[in-house]
């Protein structure tokens, strides 16, 4: 249950990261200049206070994790970010093989 559970939001995940893709790509077609919607510019248009309040606390728990991790976690684009996320929790929970030549009794 738990396992679907994570797929499924893993499956979300990897949606958003195309929808990203189309519509960074819609941008670039319409301005003829690439540019990317940025993670952390796309967490503030979402919710501004809660990325500042999560900075509060990793910077009060982990000050160096700041700088060297989630820094170039919010400059990364969205679409790479969502993705591989997905891809991450895809992977994890997968099904497990059968056992052949055993019975699940």
């Amino acid at each position: 249950m738990i396992r679907g559970f994570f797929r499924l939001v893993g499956l979300l995940l990897l949606a958003g990261g195309f929808i990203f893709v189309v519509y960074d790509g819609a941008r670039w077609v319409a301005d003829q200049n690439l540019k990317f919607t940025r993670f952390g510019q796309f967490w503030n248009d979402i919710h501004q206070s809660s990325q500042q309040a999560f900075r509060a606390w990793v910077e009060a728990h982990v000050p160096w994790l700041w700088d060297s991790v989630v820094k170039v976690l919010l400059d990364q684009p969205v679409f790479a970010v969502m993705g591989v996320l997905g891809i991450l929790l895809m992977i994890l929970f997968r099904p497990s093989k059968p056992l052949i030549g055993y019975s699940r009794d």
